[in-house]
């Protein structure tokens, strides 16, 4: 059966958002190809519990496969079996290092068309057509698959997580890894976040940026956001001056952002920056320059002292949860 096939990545039994969102997002555009959203899981003694959540999100089927998790070659190999015994025509990824690594293999392996840093997609004429944007993000580029298989790559956080309340069977795939894909061996993971939440997922991000004056602005910010039960996160700028950790930083060379509430201090809000975090649902900016570009595009602007207003606005915040 044709159809899509979305790669889900776990880590201590949980699956993450991008992988919970590229899930969503292959059901909803399988119900309108008038077809099925497979999901495919790779690990060692992953539970039928685990592998059946994805049946919340609109996966009809879930192919489980016994393998190493967290490197790219053994899930290509999985993922170009499961290919074969369903005859899906589109590989589906939400996005971040390992899926433009499984994805990028998987086109070379198959000889398939792929896009990366995918924003959207829609169905046009019984296909798939992939936008990502191009030009520093100043323009949409469509792009319409050929091949027998799409490769579509989501931008971080490009698609919504949405539950279905649904049900999937959990099918075990036996793979024959090739030799060169077990190689590599995990010998630790590690989560660069340099803070305790992580900000690609946080519905609260507090983020700074020269507009701060000094690296010791950024204590303020960890403030407000302990206040708000949010994160705190940094533009380019800020990172090179070495203020705060590069895992933080927001933009067209940093990680990409859709949190509830994006409050931005002391942020021009350059394309560069913009293209990380336009998708929030709600942002604020307080900035001193009247004429600063996130103004434009701000669901609140606050013109004035970031190092008055924010203080303030931390006070504002505990006498409210304290009421």
């Amino acid at each position: 059966m044709s159809g899509i096939l979305v790669y889900a990545l776990h880590y201590e039994g949980a699956f993450n958002k991008n992988s919970l969102g590229a899930v969503s997002e292959g059901a909803r555009l399988a119900q309108q190809l008038g077809t099925e959203c497979h999901a495919i899981v790779i690990g060692e003694g992953v539970s039928d519990d685990l592998a059946g959540q994805l049946g919340n999100y609109g996966a009809s089927k879930v192919y489980r496969v016994e393998g190493p998790e967290g490197l790219a070659q053994p899930v290509v190999d999985a993922m170009e079996a499961a290919i074969a015994a369903g005859g899906h025509e589109y590989a589906l990824f939400g996005g971040g290092l390992l899926g433009f690594e499984i994805g990028a293999g998987l086109a070379a392996r198959l000889d398939a068309g792929v896009c990366m840093e995918v924003t959207s997609v829609r169905v046009e004429e019984g296909k798939l057509v992939a936008e990502r944007p191009i030009l520093q993000d100043s323009q949409i580029s469509s792009v319409h698959y050929r091949s027998g298989v799409g490769v579509i790559i989501g931008r971080l956080n490009a698609f919504e997580v949405a539950e279905t309340g649904g049900t999937a069977t959990v099918e075990d795939l036996p793979v024959e890894f090739k030799a060169h894909s077990l190689k590599a061996k995990m010998v630790q993971r590690g989560e660069q976040r340099g803070a305790d939440v992580n900000i690609e997922d946080a519905d609260v991000l507090v983020a700074g940026g020269r507009g701060l004056g000094k690296k010791e602005g950024f204590d303020a910010l960890e403030e407000l956001a302990g206040a708000l039960g949010g994160a705190v996160a940094a533009t380019r700028a800020v990172v090179d001056a070495g203020w705060y950790s590069y895992s933080a930083q927001i933009g067209q060379t940093g990680k990409t952002v859709s949190p509830k509430l994006y409050l931005a201090a002391g942020i021009s809000g350059a394309i560069q920056h913009k293209v990380g975090m336009q998708a929030s649902e709600n942002i604020v900016a307080i900035n001193k320059d009247s004429n600063a570009p996130i103004f434009e595009f701000s669901d609140l602007g606050i013109v004035g002292d970031l190092n008055k207003i924010v203080p303030k606005l931390t006070e504002a915040v505990k006498a409210k949860k304290g009421a």
